[in-house]
């Protein structure tokens, strides 16, 4: 699977069903050749915005539970 086909799937929280966005960008190490990650993105900061920054969560490949056809589950601990 390419980078163009993930960024196609909506990421969604399986716990709490919440969407989290499309993938944005991965995280790998170069040396093993593994991604170690996939970035979505974060909350909307306007300060953000206007310094031009993006902001992103990044998931460990690890919390993936499965990708389908159009989307990708994953686990994320819970926030309290």
């Amino acid at each position: 699977m390419s980078l163009s086909e993930l960024r196609t799937k909506n990421v969604v929280n399986v716990p709490d069903g919440r969407l989290l966005g499309r993938v944005i960008d991965l995280e790998f190490c170069a040396k093993e050749g593994r991604v170690n990650a996939i970035v979505v993105p974060g909350p909307f900061h306007i300060g953000n915005a206007l310094r031009g920054e993006r902001a992103g969560i990044v998931i460990p490949w690890s919390f993936i539970q499965r990708i389908g056809d159009d989307v990708v589950l994953v686990c994320l601990p819970c926030e309290e």
